[in-house]
């Protein structure tokens, strides 16, 4: 099978599991609805050059997933597919290319086990279904570094084949980074960069890119982000960039939002929410090669380790502790997971006993939890009673959902796919252990994602969404109080033409200018204090949300 039958192949295989269903679900409070409502905000003001949310200015993201989604947007219209839809692209591409580059570094087996590794992992398969910016802000960077790393390599002639010049290698990396750049801003720049330096220190301060080769990547990287921070900037000058700068320092100095966690919150993740390749990348997640392994081999090896170390140890420092902050550290994980893989087929790394005990434990979780669940939605009162502190949360569960006991089909896949995986490795039959395992975990999240996304989904938000979607086309105001939520704005598909002071906190509620009917929606939390305001007469309430309309 050549390249491209092969290509073709993991494309329609991705295809087949990220693409179907995307929109059978709303999208997910914040991040999922905040990306698509700046792209919706786009389409209805016609403004492709500034991010807005809720018709104001938004100086959090910069607009390159939101092209995206605006143009899937315009295709499929305004939705959870065409919000989802970029993501699944982007699944297939990095799949394809993580092949290619596999098959460049080692040969064709290789290219298939990354591709198996991150196909099969459950956090990286997961974010190609979702809306959130991070698969292609991941993707920018991988492949600006890898634009250096090629460089570096033309430059001291490593025995690796490369077609191109050293400087199509160097610029091309300042292009894509830049891209990255407009993705989700500088930080990409700073992975990038930490990198750089880490791997100078490690190689005894030899300058294999020098101060001015390293100026001309820079100024590649800045080129392309003056394409829209640039015309930012000139058009309404550099309150953007303060803004921004701001919330950036807030987000590493603070928990930001109430996003805070322990210092050892992201190796856990990385550790379960990577399962089954977390296991296999930790033992090459050193700079020991094996005997045979060519020049760019090793060297791909040390920069992998140093990706992943840096990226770890620089969102655990900072404050606001996210699941997708680590998520960079996916490409490096899964590449040091094939490599180890491929060693074992080898015959130079045996499948050990902690290896076993790593993939039960990591594994075991995930099944527990899927098999637990539909048992413990026999036993709701039980769970309120262990929560009654928390009056939201229990008046969550008190949603109608129907649990039929099948909701453990995925738990009981996943244990048969672990068993059958370690019983294929015991007997070193590697082909079979590797499909088992990393396909099998791929349809565990597809069963997953199907038998739970929806009931998850019907206990957390949907009363909101659904009184929010009967909102839909009245000429209103709708506020959340005390707690922040981007769905009014998405879900009532809010328009502009608003009275100025609108935007101002508790305009709608107090002010008697007030033009339009206004609602409002809280959190039984602050039932209490809402039920005393005289202007607000209660409409209703579902599930812990209260729904009120100003007199």
């Amino acid at each position: 099978m050549n390249r491209i039958t092969t290509s073709i192949l993991i494309a329609l295989v991705a295809g087949v599991f990220f693409i179907p269903f995307l929109g059978n679900v709303h999208l997910f409070d914040w991040d999922e609805i905040n990306f698509a409502e700046a792209a919706r905000e786009m389409i209805v003001l016609k403004d492709y050059l500034r991010v807005h949310i809720d018709f104001q200015p938004f100086w959090e993201k910069p607009p390159f997933f939101f092209w995206l989604q605006a143009l899937a947007m315009n295709v499929f219209g305004v939705g959870e597919f065409a919000a989802r839809l970029p993501n699944a692209i982007c699944g297939i591409i990095t799949l394809i290319l993580l092949y290619h580059l596999g098959e460049q570094l080692f040969n064709r087996r290789f290219g298939l086990l990354w591709v198996a590794c991150y196909f099969g992992s459950i956090l990286p398969h997961l974010y190609f279904r979702s809306g959130i910016i991070d698969p292609w802000f991941n993707l920018w960077i991988f492949l600006g570094l890898n634009g250096v790393i090629f460089f570096r390599w033309k430059k001291d002639r490593f025995s690796i084949r490369l077609p191109r010049g050293q400087w199509f290698y160097l610029l091309l990396g300042g292009f894509l980074l830049g891209i990255g750049m407009l993705t989700k801003g500088p930080v990409a720049f700073i992975i990038v960069s930490l990198t750089l330096g880490v791997y100078f220190v490690l190689n005894g301060f030899k300058f294999y890119i020098s101060p001015l080769q390293f100026i001309i990547f820079a100024l590649m990287t800045s080129v392309v982000t003056a394409i829209w921070y640039g015309i930012e900037t000139y058009k309404n000058g550099f309150w953007y960039l303060q803004e921004f700068i701001k919330y950036s320092y807030r987000l590493f100095s603070t928990p930001d939002a109430g996003h805070g966690g322990f210092p050892g919150y992201h190796f856990v993740i990385l550790f379960f929410g990577c399962f089954p390749a977390s296991t296999f990348a930790l033992r090459a997640l050193s700079f020991r090669s094996q005997p045979g392994e060519t020049d760019y081999q090793r060297d791909y090896q040390k920069w992998m380790v140093i990706l992943f170390w840096v990226v770890l140890i620089l969102f655990t420092i900072v404050k606001s502790k996210i699941v997708h902050y680590s998520s960079m550290c996916y490409f490096p994980l899964t590449y040091l997971a094939a490599l180890t893989l491929q060693r074992m087929w080898e015959g130079r790394v045996r499948f050990s006993t902690w290896m076993k005990v790593s993939l039960i434990v990591s594994g075991g979780i995930f099944v527990l939890l899927t098999i637990a669940l539909p048992i413990l939605s026999n036993h709701i009162d039980w769970i309120q009673s262990k929560i009654a502190n928390d009056t939201f949360a229990v008046a969550n569960l008190d949603a109608k959902i129907t649990w039929t006991g099948w909701e453990a089909t995925p738990g009981v896949v996943l244990a048969m796919v672990l068993a059958a995986g370690l019983y294929f490795f015991n007997r070193q039959q590697y082909s079979k252990g590797v499909t088992t395992l990393f396909l099998g975990t791929a349809v565990f999240i597809t069963l997953t994602l199907g038998f739970f996304i929806n009931r998850i989904e019907g206990i957390s938000q949907a009363a909101a969404i659904r009184f929010l979607e009967a909102r839909q086309g009245e000429d209103c105001y709708i506020v959340t109080y005390r707690y922040r939520s981007y769905a009014p704005y998405f879900y009532a598909r809010q328009q502009p033409g608003r009275h100025l002071s609108s935007w101002q906190d508790d305009w709608a509620l107090r002010s008697p200018e007030v033009d339009k009917p206004v609602y409002v929606i809280t959190k039984n939390y602050f039932e209490a204090e809402t039920d005393t305001m005289s202007q607000l007469q209660k409409i209703g309430s579902e599930n812990g949300f209260v729904f009120y309309k100003r007199k």
